[in-house]
């Protein structure tokens, strides 16, 4: 159904506490995941984009997780439907149109960057 997710990843250490955000979408069987440190503002310059492994539909619904083994907090921040304009899900360029609320508008990943354009 075209579902993505932004979720707030809190990472608890013994000596510190980092916060970065998931970006997923929905591929079938799983979610193409990435990582980024900071979000993306509209219209500004490209970011760092760091793929991750693909994570399990499961996250498209969950809203808080308190992960297992003490890994940290997960938080939905942001989420919604979104559209390809790209050829195809299997490649190191993305297009999607997002409707968030936080992200909307054409988001690019290509390789390690990713931006937000207002236009699309």
């Amino acid at each position: 159904m075209n579902k993505w997710v932004l979720l707030e990843h809190k990472v608890y250490s013994a000596n510190s506490f980092d916060i970065h955000y998931d970006f997923l979408v929905e591929n079938g069987i799983d979610c193409l995941t990435w990582k980024f440190l900071k979000l993306p503002l509209l219209n500004q310059a490209s970011i760092e984009i760091i793929k991750q492994p693909n994570h399990r539909l499961v996250w498209l619904s969950r809203i808080e997780h308190e992960l297992s083994d003490n890994r940290g907090f997960v938080k939905r921040i942001d989420h919604g439907i979104f559209k390809s304009v790209s050829d195809k899900l299997d490649s190191e360029h993305y297009r999607f149109i997002l409707d968030g609320e936080l992200l909307y508008g054409l988001f690019e990943i290509s390789g390690n960057f990713c931006r937000l354009c207002k236009s699309y």
